[in-house]
């Protein structure tokens, strides 16, 4: 169904089409299905030869155009994963956030990024697998602190040989895998033999292991001892448009995390768990990477319309045979108990937050004279005496936080040190951007500063001819206490007072905290990478190699600085022409 723009608002299937279309036109509707049906002028049509290929072609043109009546699964943030270098000599273990179509291994998706960090931890202690980038690695002359804490075996420098790194490899995938029982049986064989040939030094590494290992499988929670299926468990709350499906993830008998997901859709259109859940298994389980641990069986609490449809559509995707049960007993039926539980608790938690948030804009948007306040963007500004000046746009709307509208600016053109020149730099490339690609506009301009910021702000509307924004300063109060902040309203950059215990203030404070939080942690990533970077990498032949070996043959790069051309000229890869352009490079 398309609008009168042509653009797609809603895509569907139906194995009598005709009828499932004339629904729409007949009889009495309730007003979310009569705004759809107002916004049609054209309805598109493609036959396709089975039900399994409808499913499949409404998924993948949902995946694309994202119509505005569909139910949409989508997280603000991409998924956690921990990333194993499979393709280096000596592999490196590392969190891993983004796409998954590189090299290497991907193991996730995690429930939450501190699941990853302490796995990582774990495997760092017990394997000692690096966690070095490859530029890092590649540089090094002397093993680093990693190594003296013990959580590195120093393949950098030839401490540890390829084979037996490699076997440590090996025992993190096995782990990673869920196969722990099999990593420790490894574990223990190789231990046995490096006992029976006196290398006891090597054995008592492996005992650790294999003690560490069946630490860690104290701590998992065991749902089925003797199970060795992966299972899905999934729940599902329903309530007016609120909806929330938890999943929880059993492998081998254990139950390893669990998440939840809040599905997107515009308007409160009648949908059923069953249509949610169908939503939910074709773009979760599509979108896992190949290779991932897919479970075998999914259990659902309520059974789908078209359940063989959906085993079909997976077996394509996933090329593998996947189970969906919703008619269980036994420990099944206490895991789904569990995750509907869970589902159920956490729809509610959101739903109060939602109504709290909600609260703070009505209360803030008739404090400041704005009708129907719904959209919060504020900036902030963040530097170490002007080094690597960072500004950063946080947005609020009535579900709180929008993460994927975030968005960080390097400062290029003020003055380092100017913070006024910075946010009116950021300001400026902001709402641009908004213009040239005629995206959602702020009701509320907030700017975590005082005059000299707000005035800046005004410059750029007032440059850009901005309407319908209001602009808002906040600045800290005496010794930064919070309840003491002067707010700043333009034009005039008139002074307004809210109660220190007031809704709308608290609400204020929090984007302001957020918007904070948000340039200081650019800001410091930032500034470690500029402290971390070589000025050799600026000089145009020096690759990785090169580097290495000039730091390896004088010691470091103040000797590097201090050597003559003859003396850099010397060192096996650098001809007397780049030997000359080094000496310039680093001594001007």
């Amino acid at each position: 169904m398309l609008d009168n723009t042509g653009k797609v608002i809603y895509i569907g299937k139906a194995k009598n089409l005709k009828k499932r279309v004339s629904s729409y036109f007949v009889g009495q509707k309730d007003p979310k299905t009569q705004h759809l049906v107002a916004n049609i002028a054209d309805i598109q049509i493609t036959i396709t030869p089975s039900e399994v290929e409808a499913l499949l072609l409404e998924y993948q043109l949902i995946s694309q155009l994202k119509p505005r009546y569909n139910i949409i699964f989508r997280d603000d943030k991409s998924f956690p994963y921990i990333y194993l270098s499979t393709q280096d000599e000596f592999p490196q273990l590392t969190f891993h956030r983004g796409s998954t179509a590189g090299p290497g291994d991907f193991y996730g998706p995690y429930p939450s990024t501190t699941a990853v960090r302490e796995s990582l931890e774990i495997l760092h202690r017990i394997f000692q697998v690096r966690q070095c980038d490859n530029s890092y690695f590649k540089s090094r002359t002397r093993p680093c602190l990693q190594y003296q804490i013990k959580r590195c075996t120093a393949p950098c420098v030839g401490l540890v040989d390829r084979k037996t790194y490699a076997q440590d490899v090996r025992n993190v995938q096995l782990f990673l895998l869920g196969k722990t029982n099999e990593a420790i049986d490894q574990l223990l064989t190789k231990m046995d033999q490096a006992s029976s040939k006196q290398n006891y030094e090597l054995a008592a590494r492996l005992r650790d292991q294999v003690t560490s290992l069946r630490a860690m499988q104290k701590q998992q929670i065991i749902a089925d001892p003797n199970a060795t299926q992966n299972v899905d468990v999934l729940g599902v709350a329903h309530v007016g448009r609120n909806v929330c499906v938890h999943v929880l993830n059993i492998r081998d008998g254990r139950i390893l995390g669990s998440r939840q997901y809040f599905p997107i859709h515009d308007l409160n259109l009648d949908i059923d768990k069953a249509t949610i859940l169908e939503n939910f298994i074709l773009q979760y389980y599509t979108n896992l990477p190949l290779g991932n641990l897919l479970p075998t069986e999914i259990l659902i609490p309520v059974e789908l319309s078209n359940p063989d449809i959906v085993v079909g559509a997976l077996y394509k995707f996933c090329n593998r045979q996947i189970k969906v049960s919703h008619a269980v007993r036994g420990d099944r039926a206490s895991w789904l108990h569990m995750a509907q539980t869970s589902a159920n608790a956490s729809l509610k938690s959101r739903m109060a937050a939602d109504a709290i948030i909600e609260q703070q804009l009505l209360e803030l948007g008739t404090a400041l004279g704005i009708e129907n306040l719904k959209r919060i963007e504020c900036f902030d500004v963040s530097h170490t005496q002007g080094v690597a000046t960072m500004a950063s746009c946080v947005v609020f709307d009535v579900s709180g936080p929008v993460r994927a509208a975030y968005r960080r600016f390097k400062i290029k053109t003020a003055t380092p040190g100017d913070d006024y020149a910075a946010m009116e730099e950021a300001l400026k490339r902001h709402f641009i951007r908004l213009q040239e690609t005629e995206a959602e506009f702020p009701d509320l301009l907030l700017i975590d500063g005082g005059k000299g910021q707000l005035s800046r702000a005004e410059k750029v509307c007032s440059e850009l001819a901005l309407t319908g924004v209001t602009i808002l300063g906040i600045a800290k109060g005496p010794e930064r206490k919070p309840g003491l902040e002067k707010l700043f309203l333009a034009p005039g950059a008139k002074e307004i007072f809210l109660a220190a215990d007031s809704h709308a203030l608290h609400l204020l404070q929090r984007v302001r905290d957020e918007a904070h939080r948000f340039a200081i942690t650019g800001h410091r990533s930032n500034r470690a990478k500029r402290a971390l970077h070589s000025v050799l990498e600026d000089i145009p032949g020096v690759g990785e190699k090169r580097r290495r070996d000039l730091l390896r043959h004088f010691g470091g790069l103040q000797e590097v600085r201090c050597a003559t051309v003859e003396e850099l000229a010397k060192v096996p890869g650098i001809s007397a022409v780049l030997a000359k352009r080094i000496y310039d490079s680093l001594n001007g």
